[in-house]
């Protein structure tokens, strides 16, 4: 497999910088986005001068927030804190702390000063990333703040702004925050993050695809029969449960991650390989998707909800017992969807997309079905059901497979499928990049390719409004119930239209033995 090279990133260093961090000391920054940072400083990618200022409302000292940051790092930096104490201490060294609450107008005139001083002691200009890992409601509060003192101008350097989903509750709303956004920042300066785009898989299909003459001539509507997305997890909400709650898994994870995924697996190729160009693409295959309507809703998407459950001797809780959870919610925590993308390409293929959690396993891939031979000789002659698959598998286990059929050994000619698989692990002299630290440092360098461009959001809200509007009037649209750690409702299969097709059960034909 190749690896992708985009333009921007052919720069060998990172300018000098500063990143603040609004959020430090939440979930996302403490278990993602710090230990990102400390595993980019261990591989050299960072520049030489450089700060990350956390920004937070509790009121502590910055030699207290240091060690914090660095209990962080030893509790959730999968390596090199242990292993490299010296290395850990220096990089404790480029953390700095100011208090900001974000609803306060005076906090941010502190917070200007602050780094207007830091910029000088350090000998770092202005180039400065500010990251929202904050609650959505406040990403327009934070963003008119930096606007009312002027840290949004690029006058004295560059100024970006990382953005993490959701980006915005609807259609109307994701517009409405955009607008408020681009009071103060333009496009450029705008990174939507989607963790999703940042794995190793989803960038290396496009490569699987664009480099490889045996898969992008078999990629399209000719011999491809059906596309299967799934994206499960094993776990329930978890003390996620007030923010889920008025999410669901529609919102939660099809609006961004397996829309933009399908995108991914669907764009044409591109002219040149270069962020406007491959996000040029992708945004076309979203403005395609065929719109459901209201009167098709329930023949094309399924939804359920997990319930109490014995699994091995044990009761898992159902959905509505969760933390901060209605007992009554109909917030669904499994949709299953059949969508057809409107091109040249695609047309009247079927793409089904499912996702939901107290699954059986947590598994990410894409399986692309090939239409079976026009003539096969062999039919009654195989031992399972005759399929040609291939499997990109995102998360765990990352790596690519083909399904396909050979002959037992013996006499006659009985068929039997068999399995061909590559994973990434094998590459065991070239680190896999979580997708936080990948994400973080393309926006260092400026490469956006990998990040969600404001028309992606708005063709995807524009596909998911219209379920979510009939879920929430009509009445007589089922919510199932399904069982923890069972594959959702039966209903889904239904989606197939034919009674011998069913979703394929991801973790069969995929182990790295």
């Amino acid at each position: 497999m190749g690896e992708i090279i985009h333009k921007s990133a052919r720069k060998n260093t990172v300018e000098n910088q500063i990143l603040v961090i609004f959020g430090t000391n939440g979930d996302l920054a403490k278990r993602k986005l710090l230990p990102a940072i400390f595993q980019l400083y261990l591989d050299n990618l960072l520049p030489e001068r450089f700060a990350v200022i956390g920004a937070g409302s509790q009121e502590k000292t910055e030699e207290v927030n240091r060690e914090d940051v660095q209990n962080s790092m030893l509790e959730f930096a999968k390596t090199g804190a242990h292993e490299n104490p010296k290395k850990l201490q220096s990089f404790i060294e480029h953390i700095y702390y100011q208090k900001v609450n974000n609803q306060s107008e005076n906090d941010f005139g502190t917070l200007k000063n602050y780094i207007d001083q830091l910029s000088i002691k350090l000998d770092i200009p202005k180039n400065i990333i500010y990251y929202f890992s904050i609650p959505p409601f406040l990403y327009e509060v934070v963003a008119a703040h930096l606007i009312k003192f002027g840290l949004n101008t690029e006058a004295d350097g560059w100024k970006r702004i990382i953005v993490e989903k959701p980006f915005g509750y609807s259609f109307d709303t994701a517009v409405e925050l955009d607008k408020k956004l681009r009071n103060g920042f333009n496009e450029e300066q705008i990174y939507r993050i989607d963790h999703y785009l940042g794995k190793e898989t989803v960038q290396n299909i496009m490569v699987t695809r664009f480099s490889n003459g045996f898969f992008e001539p078999i990629w399209n509507r000719k011999y491809v029969d059906r596309v299967e997305i799934t994206a499960s997890e094993k776990i329930g909400v978890g003390n996620r449960g007030g923010y889920y709650d008025t999410s669901g898994a529609l919102r939660d994870m099809i609006q961004n991650h397996l829309l933009q995924v399908l995108a991914v697996v669907a764009m044409e190729p591109p002219a040149i390989f270069d962020s406007e160009s491959i996000r040029n693409e992708s945004v076309k295959v979203l403005q395609a998707l065929r719109p459901i309507k209201q009167t098709e809703i329930i023949e094309n998407v399924v939804r359920g909800q997990y319930i109490e459950t014995l699994v091995e001797d044990q009761i898992q809780k159902g959905y509505r017992q969760e933390k901060d959870v209605s007992p009554n919610s109909k917030t669904e925590t499994f949709v299953a969807m059949r969508v057809f993308i409107d091109n040249w390409r695609w047309s009247e293929i079927p793409f089904y997309i499912r996702t939901g959690k107290q699954l059986p396993e947590r598994v990410t891939e894409v399986v692309i079905h090939l239409k079976p031979a026009p003539h096969q000789l062999f039919k009654q002659r195989c031992v399972a059901q005759s399929t040609n698959m291939i499997i990109l598998r995102i998360s765990p286990d990352a790596g690519v497979a083909v399904d396909f059929g050979m002959k037992i050994p013996g006499a006659g000619y009985k068929v039997q499928n068999v399995n061909m698989a590559f994973h990434y692990s094998d590459l065991a002299s070239n680190k896999i990049s979580e997708a936080y630290e990948r994400l973080l440092l393309d926006c260092m360098i400026g490469d956006s390719t990998l990040y969600a461009r404001a028309d992606a959001v708005k063709a995807s809200w524009k596909f998911v409004d219209p379920i979510l509007q009939t879920w929430k009037t009509n009445s007589d649209i089922p919510l199932y119930f399904y069982e923890c750690n069972t594959w959702g409702p039966k209903e889904a299969n239904a989606l197939f239209g034919n009674k011998e097709l069913k979703w394929r059960a991801p973790f069969n034909k995929f182990k790295n033995e």
